[in-house]
């Protein structure tokens, strides 16, 4: 996958237009527009999809709302800024991209498009797209977290996947989430900063994810006698003999990954499934 990150002028005013104002000239001239400009206003609107589809090539059939904010004095200023926020997360990128394609390839194991990161200026605090797979771009304007930059990264691989990765044959949102967050929130920083990084994501996952774990090694390839250590290492513990190693879940992407535990899942679970039962039958 290669992602082409792009500053383009009608993706950065789209985003001024429809998130909060980043300059207070730029709010009034909003506000001006919308009471002068209602209906190409609301039109602009409906220009996102087309943009995210193919930005380089986008012209809109009313460019007024567009002009008015494009001839403003403060947005070059704010383009600039934009630019600078752009380089910044390409450096990112570039600084850990052979660990992202190690990620990609062996633990992804699918071929994933390339994207265009739209990027628009930080202060939006905004992360987007839309569309089906076909949509093959994401606008981007979040701040950068200086105690760990490679948080925008995370970012960014996260909403790629939950377009790329199709969901299960069977309904079970919880279970595509927490392999997903095992993917990038989890396995992606270990490797990339070489300590373990598994106790991080959302808080209401957690639990599933401990459930999956002992699989989740077996997907990656960890040979059994290598459990203890990785459990001690992430601070994960599970009674490894209660455990058949499948050997089929290294041959596995992780799409058929998810698939199979969410089509497995009362199988895998059993044992605390027959725990929680044995409690109940206590009292």
């Amino acid at each position: 996958m290669k992602a082409n990150f792009l500053l383009n002028d009608y993706t950065l005013i789209w985003a001024l237009l429809f998130q909060g104002s980043v300059k207070e000239s730029i709010y009034k001239l909003k506000q001006k527009l919308w009471l002068n400009y209602k209906n190409e206003y609301n039109q602009a609107y409906k220009d996102k999809t087309i943009i995210l589809t193919d930005p380089k090539n986008f012209i809109p059939n009313d460019d007024t709302v567009y002009n008015s904010i494009l001839a403003n004095k403060d947005y070059e200023e704010i383009k600039k800024d934009t630019e600078k926020y752009r380089r910044e997360v390409m450096k990112i990128w570039d600084k850990s991209r052979k660990t992202i394609d190690n990620i990609i390839s062996n633990v992804i194991r699918k071929e994933i498009d390339d994207y265009n990161i739209l990027i628009v200026n930080d202060e939006l605090d905004i992360l987007d797209t839309c569309g089906g797979k076909e949509v093959k771009s994401i606008i981007l304007g979040k701040k950068i977290d200086e105690e760990e930059k490679e948080k925008i990264l995370y970012d960014i691989l996260m909403t790629i996947l939950d377009k790329e990765i199709k969901e299960s044959t069977i309904n079970n949102q919880e279970i595509r989430k927490s392999i997903i967050e095992l993917a990038i929130l989890n396995e992606f920083p270990t490797r990339l900063h070489k300590r373990s990084c598994y106790l991080k994501g959302s808080l209401d996952l957690n639990n599933l994810k401990r459930k999956i774990y002992p699989y989740w090694l077996m997907y990656l390839g960890v040979p059994k006698e290598d459990f203890l250590k990785f459990m001690m290492r992430d601070n994960i513990a599970f009674e490894v003999e209660k455990y058949t190693y499948e050997k089929q879940f290294v041959k596995m992407d992780i799409e058929e990954f998810i698939d199979f535990c969410g089509r497995n899942k009362k199988i895998m679970f059993k044992e605390e499934k027959k725990e929680k039962e044995e409690e109940i039958e206590q009292l």
